[in-house]
């Protein structure tokens, strides 16, 4: 790589500034952090483009996706195997080239794009006085910088979508209460306000009592079928970059305030990657008798391991085809994900969400330097005790494998590849310590308070 050493300089400035922010409370405008992560990201862009380095699966994978769809044909089995998606990434791949951008810009503007969307989506997910303070960290965060300026790895562009149908799900009102239980609450008071807390339990949680009255849909019922609607399409759109956003789901749901708004964004949330799927034939020249060999090839993940946690202990810091532990890992995943979600059932539910995919980044037995990007805009918006220990942990180990290793010859790089996995274990324990501990339970304040004094008022019931 040429230019690491200027790559390095603006990473490290950029984590300084944004600690400084931190230690001082800077609350800056939100254009501010904008255009400074405007600034960053298009600068390493174009040192990335103009360098007679590139990745190799931007090289070898993503470029020949996007020159399959200018041919007219699938993506998917035109690049051998090469993308493992459907194939809505490279339709634009395949838009940029067409209009003659290089492929050096167009692969990376795609992926630069979104993770400037990125910014003002972690101040909204973060939201209070401090969601300003949150997009400019989100805008100076090394790893994204690394991601989407450097490697033009899709992840932001799975995020941007997946953020998004959080801010939606979430609805408008207080950001640091989840939408469900703020919905819930004001239903409640509504009833202590009519019926008292005095009354007799059956007015409380029979049939048409307080309890009854505030899960039932009310009147803005139809507002809220369209905002889970809306979710679930943004959600889909983000499955259609990219499978892993399966993990966002159950964070998307709670957050949602009714059970049909529930149902309506798993409906749309399934319907945008079925379409995607069923107009191949379409917009890819993709033959009936062919669907099946894209649905095999996306399905199909090799199980590579040894690029990271405890996997390259097994071997010696090399890749290798072991199906065994990738079969072992991905069971412990699922299991792991099951405990999490029972842990923090009553959490906020951004909070639960970073729990999982950070529980999945300590026991997975497989993982790209990309992946760790997936809790940045999470933990960035609400950061837990270790978050910064994450953060410059993560950013770190991947931003050597991009700067330092890529100086090396492939004899060389194989060689730091053996230390540089291995030495990923030393970050397991530190990602398990930023998960949000102590936010098991989503606080709603002012509800306590409401309902003592309504506990001590007596109030009539109507007529």
């Amino acid at each position: 790589m040429d230019y690491a050493a200027l790559t390095g300089i603006v990473l490290v400035a950029g984590v300084v500034l944004a600690l400084v922010a931190q230690w001082r409370d800077w609350r800056p405008p939100l254009i501010v952090a904008i255009l400074v992560g405007v600034a960053v990201r298009v600068l390493i862009m174009y040192t990335s483009a103009i360098d007679t380095w590139q990745p190799v699966d931007f090289v070898e994978s993503f470029k020949p996706a996007g020159e399959a769809v200018l041919r007219g044909e699938d993506p998917v089995l035109a690049s051998e195997g090469g993308w493992h998606f459907l194939p809505t990434i490279p339709y634009v791949y395949g838009i940029l080239l067409w209009l003659g951008i290089p492929w050096e810009y167009a692969g990376r503007l795609v992926t630069v794009v979104a993770d400037i969307v990125l910014i003002p989506l972690v101040a909204k997910l973060a939201g209070g006085p401090k969601a300003s303070l949150r997009a400019l960290q989100y805008a100076l965060n090394p790893l994204a910088v690394l991601i989407a300026s450097v490697h033009g790895q899709v992840e932001p562009v799975a995020l941007v979508f997946g953020v998004a149908a959080f801010v939606v799900a979430r609805g408008p009102g207080d950001p640091d209460r989840p939408g469900m239980v703020t919905d819930v609450v004001a239903k409640v008071r509504a009833g202590v306000a009519a019926y008292g807390v005095k009354r007799s339990v059956p007015r409380v949680i029979g049939r048409g009592g307080m309890l009854h009255r505030a899960l039932l849909p009310g009147d803005d019922d139809r507002a809220q079928l369209r905002r889970g609607a809306l979710a679930g399409v943004l959600m889909g759109l983000a499955l259609c970059a990219k499978s892993w956003p399966i993990w966002l789901i159950p964070g998307m749901l709670l957050l949602l305030p009714s059970l049909r708004a529930r149902v309506a964004a798993l409906f749309t949330t399934g319907l945008l990657p079925i379409f995607f799927l069923v107009t191949l034939p379409v917009f890819a020249g993709t033959s009936l008798n062919q669907i099946p060999a894209v649905i095999d090839t996306i399905r199909d993940i090799r199980p590579i391991v040894g690029e990271w946690g405890w996997t390259p202990w097994f071997t010696g810091g090399s890749w290798d085809l072991r199906p065994e532990l990738a079969s072992f890992g991905t069971n412990l995943i699922y299991a792991a994900v099951v405990l999490v979600i029972v842990y923090w059932r009553r959490a906020d539910p951004i909070d639960m969400t970073t729990a999982i995919l950070l529980v999945f980044m300590v026991l997975t037995p497989r993982l790209g330097a990309q992946y760790l990007l997936w809790f940045m805009p999470f933990l960035v918006a609400r950061p837990a005790k270790w978050a910064w220990a994450a953060i410059l942990g993560s950013s770190i180990w991947a931003g050597y494998g991009y700067l330092v290793m890529t100086q090396f010859d492939t004899n060389g790089w194989w060689l730091q590849h053996t230390y540089w996995s291995r030495a990923s274990i030393v970050l397991l324990p530190v990602l398990a310590l930023a998960m949000p501990w102590g936010r098991r339970v989503a606080t709603v304040p002012g509800l306590a308070a409401s309902v003592g004094r309504s506990a001590t008022t007596k109030i009539s019931s109507p007529a």
